[in-house]
């Protein structure tokens, strides 16, 4: 027996009942012989309830404090899981990211981990206790600051931890039953995955499916980590993301397509006005890429020959919206557009799934699902195992239902449950 990695998410540590719930498993994992090392978020709402929280104190709150608040969520919940896993007679440790040597760089809120030194760990895993660890946070190489992940950065912490213990496999706790073919709480007939691969859920994931983090799962594949997503509230066997099929060769009988993910979290920027000549693209995406933003899709339209211009739009996180308006704002005098356009009334919806590039009839089925539900398109993008378009918010949910049906992924009951109602 091996080591694990587990990590629970917020909606399975909501309260003292799920806490205790969760302890029981942990410990029957240790009793199967099992070395355990959990991750584990806030309880329930509490990071939200946090940043409420700081909002009311101070409008924009330095980035210092603010992961300092914000991970005093994470402690809490590792502590009373620990005092759950003692009260059933098994020793547990819990340990800060910092603690279990989770070091990321200086980026406040947002932090990418650039080392792990699982050196406590370890020790206390050769004691013969099981290590909780608080995710989402880690310490800064250079400043020895507290930092943040960023939203779902457990998952990463999680991932992280594995590849650095050399584990068996991570097994992430949610409150649904695996990786479903689309957001249960969208398309109630959203089939289970059993297997998926990793290429796949990493588009999934970019395309706005939450069960997993993109971050997470392009870890796990970097390292080749298989992941587990089972629900903490059932029994039962959840889906398996990971490089290589355990039933098999993966090219065999892999489904053409893995499923439909969307995401309303975007916005839409559409730059009016810009010179159609060398170095305009460059510099607008400079300007965005020196605020500290990424941006998702991008479409240029063809130039007017009468006067020489064209129009640039792209998508990014409605978090980052404003920041990018100013940024370019402040770039104008020198790109020399003619004006900005925000739109932040956009969904995304993104039909994925290896075995498309083979298929010449996906794109056209994929289209005429969202014209026979009426959806209008107003952006496209395309990659070999993904095609994805933005168009209305409020025409999401029916294109993501009609597109889940055409591709014929609809079970045949309603097996898609979401426990915990959040679907983390």
């Amino acid at each position: 027996m091996g080591l694990v990695v587990q990590k629970y998410g917020g909606s399975s540590v909501a309260d003292a009942e799920g806490i205790k719930r969760v302890a029981k498993r942990i410990v029957d994992a240790k009793k199967n012989g099992h070395q355990v090392v959990v991750v584990v978020s806030a309880m329930g709402d509490t990071t939200d309830e946090l940043i409420d929280l700081a909002e009311q104190v101070s409008p924009m709150p330095a980035g210092r404090e603010f992961d300092m608040l914000l991970t005093a969520g994470e402690r809490i919940s590792m502590a009373l899981l620990a005092m759950a896993i003692k009260n059933l007679g098994h020793e547990a440790q819990s340990f800060t990211g910092s603690q279990a040597g989770v070091i990321t760089d200086s980026v406040h809120n947002k932090a990418r981990i650039i080392d792990v030194t699982p050196g406590r760990i370890r020790t206390a895993l050769d004691e013969g206790n099981i290590a909780i660890v608080a995710g989402f946070q880690g310490v800064s190489a250079d400043s020895k600051d507290i930092t943040t992940l960023g939203r779902g950065g457990s998952d990463t912490t999680a991932v992280a931890l594995a590849a650095a213990l050399d584990a068996e496999v991570c097994e992430i706790y949610t409150d649904v039953d695996g990786v479903f073919t689309a957001d249960p709480r969208v398309v109630k007939k959203a089939r289970k995955i059993d297997w998926i691969s990793s290429e796949d859920m990493l588009e999934l994931a970019a395309s706005g499916s939450k069960v997993l983090l993109h971050r997470c799962v392009e870890y796990a594949r970097r390292y080749n980590i298989p992941i587990h997503v089972r629900s903490s509230f059932s029994g039962l066997p959840g889906t398996w993301v990971s490089n290589e099929n355990p039933q098999g060769d993966a090219k065999v009988e892999h489904a053409i397509i893995s499923g439909v993910a969307h995401d309303v979290s975007e916005a839409k920027i559409t730059v009016v006005g810009v010179p159609d000549k060398p170095g305009e693209a460059a510099a607008i995406f400079r300007a965005i890429a020196d605020a500290e933003i990424n941006i998702d899709m991008i479409v240029q339209n063809v130039s007017a020959a009468s006067t020489g211009l064209t129009d640039i739009s792209f998508t990014l996180p409605k978090t980052e919206g404003h920041k990018a308006i100013d940024a370019l704002e402040k770039a104008k005098g020198a790109i020399g557009f003619d004006s900005l356009r925000y739109d932040d009334q956009i969904g995304k919806i993104s039909l994925v799934g290896a075995g498309m590039k083979t298929n010449p009839g996906v794109t056209a089925s994929f289209f005429q699902a969202l014209s026979d539900a009426g959806v209008n398109i107003e952006l496209i993008s395309t990659s070999e195992i993904r095609i994805s378009v933005v168009t209305r918010q409020d025409d999401v949910n029916e294109a993501v239902r009609a597109v889940h049906t055409a591709f014929g992924l609809d079970s045949d009951s309603d097996e898609a449950v979401v426990y915990g109602g959040t679907g983390r």
